[in-house]
C-alpha cells in the first residue's frame, strides 16, 4: 500500500506523536510505502519519505492554506490511502483525534465569564476552522473517520448526521504500558522534594484554560492549611497569580513517568478533551483518575474502582470527597483497568481501517 499521511507540525520526540512514530514504524515494517506531508518536522523516521509543504499567512490563514497547499501536492502522485491528521479537504481516512472545534467554542462559552461568552469563536481564525471542519467530515470528502472516544462519536453523529455511522471507527488512544510501569516512586519522590506521609496529586499538561488548572490550583489554596496535601504540576504554562505553598511545578518532563510515579492521584479537569493521553498514562502507571465527563478518556474510568468522573469540573467540594475516598484507601495495590491500554492494539486496528479505505471496502 502506498500511503499519504497528512500531520501539519511533526515531531518525532513528542509524547503526543507517538502514536503517529509507532504507526509510522509499523507501516514501514509490513512494506507500505509512507509518505509524509508536513509543513515542520523535527528528527526522522526510518523508512518515511518527507514533503514539505511550505505555507504562508497569519495564524487564521494558516490552517486552510495548509490544507490547500497539501490537496494540491497530492494532485502530483497517485496514492491507495490518504490518511489525515489534520482538518483537510479531501482524504480516504480522517483521525479526529482533537475532536470538534464546534463544541470545544461550545465549551468555552459554558465555563467562560459571562461578559466574555459573546466573544468566543468570533474570530477568523475560528470561523476558518468551523469551515474547514464541516468540509472535512462531509461524505464526499472522506471516507472513513477515526475517533479515540465514544464521545466524539456522539458529537460527530450530532453535528454532522449526514455522516454515516457505521463509517467511523472507534479506536481509543494507547500508550507504552511498560514505560510507566518500571519507576522507583522513592527515587522520584525524593526528586521532586516530597516527603513519605505527603499525599500526591499530580497533574500533566498544557492549555491553562481547557485543562482545568485554574480550579486544581483554586482547590490547593484552600488546603493549603494540610501540610500534607501536595499537588505536582507537570506543564509548560506561565502560572497566572500566586501558587499555593503546596503545589510543586516541575515545568515541562521529558520523563513524565516519574511525576505518575511519585503520584497518588490524577487529577486533570478539562472542559473539553476528546480523549487525553494523560488518562492512559496515570492508568498505566497503576493510580487512579479525577477526571470530568468533557474528557473522552472519562469512558475508561469505573467509579471507585479506578477513578471518579465529575460532572462539573469547577465542583470542588466533589473533588474533595474523591480525593478523600482515595486517600482513605491508601495505596495498596495498583488500581486495574478493563479496556486495554497498550499502543500496540491501537496501531493494529488503525492499520485495518487503513487498509479497508484502500480496498474501497
Amino acid at each position: 500500500m502506498k500511503l499519504a499521511l497528512i500531520r501539519r507540525q511533526f515531531s518525532a520526540t513528542g509524547g503526543a506523536e507517538l502514536y503517529v512514530q509507532r504507526l509510522l514504524g509499523a507501516l514501514a515494517a509490513t512494506g507500505h510505502e509512507t509518505h509524509l506531508f508536513a509543513e515542520k518536522w523535527q528528527g526522522q523516521a526510518s523508512g518515511v519519505q518527507f514533503h514539505s509543504v511550505n505555507v504562508e499567512g497569519s495564524r487564521a490563514e494558516r490552517p486552510l492554506r495548509f490544507a490547500e497547499a497539501v490537496n494540491a501536492a497530492l494532485q502530483h502522485e497517485r496514492f491507495d490511502c490518504v490518511f489525515s491528521l489534520e482538518r483537510t479537504l479531501r482524504q480516504d481516512v480522517y483521525r479526529a483525534g482533537d475532536g470538534l472545534h464546534r463544541v470545544w467554542l461550545q465549551r468555552r462559552r459554558q465555563f467562560a465569564p459571562w461578559w466574555k461568552r459573546p466573544l468566543v469563536g468570533r474570530g477568523a481564525f475560528h470561523r476558518n476552522m468551523l469551515a474547514l471542519e464541516a468540509q472535512t467530515f462531509d461524505p464526499a470528502n472522506t471516507q472513513r473517520i477515526i475517533v479515540n472516544s465514544e464521545m466524539v462519536r456522539g458529537e460527530i453523529a450530532q453535528h454532522f448526521p449526514d455522516f454515516p455511522q457505521e463509517r467511523v471507527h472507534t479506536i481509543r488512544n494507547g500508550v507504552d504500558v511498560r514505560r510507566f510501569q518500571n519507576v522507583s516512586r522513592a527515587v522520584a519522590r525524593q526528586r521532586f522534594g516530597l516527603e513519605d506521609g505527603d499525599f500526591v496529586l499530580v497533574f500533566v499538561g498544557s492549555g491553562w484554560e481547557r485543562k482545568g488548572l485554574p480550579w486544581l490550583l483554586k482547590f490547593m489554596a484552600g488546603h493549603s492549611d494540610d501540610t500534607h496535601l501536595k499537588l505536582l504540576v507537570v506543564t509548560k504554562d506561565r502560572m497566572r497569580g500566586k501558587v499555593p505553598p503546596n503545589v510543586v511545578l516541575t515545568g515541562p518532563l521529558g520523563d513524565v513517568e516519574a511525576a505518575y510515579a511519585a503520584a497518588d492521584v490524577l487529577t486533570f479537569l478539562p472542559i473539553y478533551e476528546p480523549c487525553s493521553n494523560v488518562v492512559s498514562e496515570a492508568l498505566a502507571t497503576g493510580i487512579p483518575v479525577i477526571t470530568t465527563s468533557f474528557n473522552g478518556a472519562s469512558e475508561l474510568i469505573d467509579s471507585g474502582i479506578n477513578g471518579h468522573v465529575l460532572n462539573d469540573p469547577g465542583d470542588l467540594a466533589t473533588l474533595g470527597m474523591c480525593i478523600n475516598h482515595w486517600r482513605a484507601r491508601g495505596r495498596a495495590v495498583p488500581v486495574k483497568t478493563r479496556l486495554s491500554l497498550d499502543l500496540e492494539l491501537n496501531v493494529t486496528l488503525t492499520l485495518q481501517v487503513l487498509e479497508q479505505a484502500a480496498k474501497g471496502a
